[in-house]
């Protein structure tokens, strides 16, 4: 891993986490070969940083809580010119990151996965129908061909660093993909398989509170 990290064509894989211990195991053994891994452990309780270190992941701490203050240090610690992002919670592919990262050499400016339930129940229906409102206002208002806000995406960490500090909780994909629109990036779509998380509660679809102030923040945005 430490090889790929210096080389400026390979890929590094951030991974956003707060309280992933569960999940992190089988998340990091399913990352592509050649990838260098970077958990960001944002002001966990549990052993997520010290399974990420032992696991051979690099390991930063981001202490403002927030998504999207996780990825963002992410991406300013990593040292290559792609960076992927990937949930920590077991819920999507990590090999699926491959595909995304060709679309990206091949010419897209930033490539995202589609979430595509694998059974029912995997994705609540206010958290999916919320994604669904704002995917349509994305597409009709900006013209992205987008239909999920894309927590799993690849882009050039060069292109990232260019569009500035974005949202730090929530609000970051939607601010990612209204960025990329207004800077004319070509975006791009490929279905990934949605899975039940590993272990414990999603911090947004799994309450209401979450999904609550995770609407506060794409609000925010979108004003």
């Amino acid at each position: 891993m430490t090889e790929t990290f210096h080389r400026p064509d390979g890929v590094t894989v951030v991974i956003p986490c707060r309280d992933e211990a569960v999940a992190l195991p089988d998340v990091l053994a399913a990352i592509p070969a050649g990838f260098h891994t970077l958990v960001v452990d944002n002001g966990s309780t549990d052993a997520t940083a010290e399974i990420a270190r032992l696991r051979g992941a690099e390991v930063v701490s981001e202490t403002r809580p927030g998504y999207g203050a996780a990825v963002q240090a992410g991406i300013a610690a990593a040292r290559t010119d792609l960076v992927a992002v990937l949930d920590g919670d077991g819920s999507m592919d990590p090999a699926e990151l491959a595909p995304l990262v060709e679309l990206v050499r091949a010419g897209a400016d930033l490539a995202v996965g589609r979430r595509r339930p694998v059974r029912g129940g995997v994705w609540p229906w206010h958290a999916r129908l919320g994604n669904l409102v704002i995917a349509r206002r994305l597409r009709r208002r900006y013209g992205l061909p987008v239909h999920d806000i894309g927590p799993m995406r690849v882009a050039r960490r060069s292109a990232l660093l260019s569009l500035g500090p974005l949202h730090n909780r929530s609000g970051y994909p939607l601010e990612l993909l209204i960025g990329a629109a207004g800077s004319g990036w070509r975006v791009v779509e490929r279905d990934i398989a949605y899975r039940p998380r590993a272990g414990g509660v999603s911090k947004v679809s799994g309450s209401w509170l979450g999904t609550l102030h995770a609407t506060r923040d794409f609000l925010g945005v979108l004003r």
